[in-house]
């Protein structure tokens, strides 16, 4: 049985351990703006989110992409990018509607979460177990809908005031 990756943003302390484990374990530097995971603060609703791939089950990232470069990883259910094939348009990145990828700006190629192949460091390390990789049971897909549902309520809330 495939795991996920389950995020709770109101377990997330914005403490950042997550940013610094991920880009030391992909880039060997302590970079936040090279980890696959970011923590969004928004200061007026005194909360902090992270933002990372959801590992859609229809995602459209991989449609998107014209040169077929998103697959996903049979092994760990996560969506990958084929760097030999992309091409660095960056259609994926405007179609992701959780904004799970970023660019590595000195590399000039897209970046998103691989599940580290299945042993994701962000979850190993996050103190207050916001962020947790766990077998995907029908319980924990449901959560896992209903936090990106919470995500979406939330930004709704926070561009739109009311």
């Amino acid at each position: 049985m495939q795991k996920v990756l389950l995020v709770n943003s109101e377990k997330c302390t914005g403490c950042r351990i997550c940013e610094i484990v991920c880009s030391f374990h992909k880039e060997r530097e302590c970079n936040p703006t090279k980890s696959r995971i970011h923590i969004i603060k928004w200061e007026d609703a005194g909360i902090d989110v992270p933002i990372v791939c959801q590992q859609c089950e229809i995602p459209i990232c991989e449609r998107v992409c014209p040169v077929e470069a998103i697959s996903r990883d049979q092994k760990t259910g996560a969506m990958i990018i084929d760097y030999n094939v992309c091409i660095g348009c960056r259609m994926c990145l405007m179609a992701c509607p959780f904004g799970g990828m970023s660019i590595d700006i000195e590399q000039k190629k897209i970046i998103k979460c691989d599940l580290c192949e299945g042993n994701p460091v962000c979850a190993k390390f996050c103190p207050t177990q916001a962020i947790e990789y766990v077998q995907a049971t029908r319980a924990t897909l449901i959560k896992k809908r209903n936090s990106a549902q919470k995500f979406s309520e939330l930004i709704r809330r926070l561009v739109v005031p009311a």
